[in-house]
């Protein structure tokens, strides 16, 4: 059975440096728009998981519990509970283009109240519902969004958000630093909504620090109705 190592194709004496960089060119290449498959992107981000909490090569227990976890393993004989289904959050969103257009800014208190009286589309300003366990830039792109990403596995900054009320969960961060976690700003690829209503602004790649943090976007930028 393969090692987070093997996984990763580094060696087990790599440091820090070397696993993340491994991790940002790996979770690329198994991503299933980059010709990979939702299998291996899942067990990309998995291996580098247990690197970061301290897998050695005499730990074989973690690789026996990622086959238990995964969907088909049949090794228990008991069934859970079903939990009882949740309701999704709702999410309201604005583009940071539109803060430019009118020298609004992010700490504006008043922000979504100004934005839902402007009369924007729905690709500058609404809202979407996230269903439990889904990550926000999946949701909104179930609904018919085109926000911007790149990895789509927590290796870059092309999808952040800023967090303006409200709150989200990251499984993983290796690439914002703590000022910038404490402002608000989540990768929306990784991140589930944890409070009932969460108020963001995406497209916010460009702010620095977060530009450095980019890799080339596997999109076009967001393309409007009336392009």
């Amino acid at each position: 059975m393969d090692t987070p190592f093997d996984i990763l194709q580094i060696d087990p004496d790599a440091d820090e440096a070397d696993v993340i960089q491994a991790y940002r060119q790996r979770v690329k290449e198994a991503h299933p728009d980059h010709g990979g498959s939702a299998d291996e992107f899942q067990l990309v981000r998995e291996a580098y998981e247990e690197i970061r909490t301290g897998y050695s090569l005499g730990d074989r227990d973690g690789d026996r519990a990622r086959d238990v976890e995964r969907p088909g393993y049949s090794g228990g004989d008991t069934d859970p509970e079903p939990k009882p289904r949740q309701e999704g959050t709702r999410v309201e969103y604005l583009d940071y283009d539109v803060l430019d257009d009118n020298s609004w800014q992010l700490t504006d208190e008043d922000l979504f109240e100004k934005a839902a009286d402007a009369g924007l589309d729905t690709a500058s300003y609404g809202t979407v519902v996230v269903e439990p366990r889904t990550c926000l830039l999946k949701a909104a792109e179930e609904d018919g969004h085109n926000w911007p990403y790149a990895c789509r596995g927590g290796a870059c900054a092309n999808c952040a958000v800023a967090v303006v009320e409200g709150d989200m969960e990251m499984p993983a961060n290796h690439i914002l630093s703590s000022e910038m976690m404490d402002y608000g700003i989540r990768l929306s690829c990784i991140s589930v909504p944890t409070t009932d209503e969460v108020k963001v602004v995406y497209n916010i790649e460009h702010l620095p620090g977060l530009d450095e943090l980019r890799l080339p976007s596997q999109q076009a930028r967001h393309v409007r109705p009336s392009d």
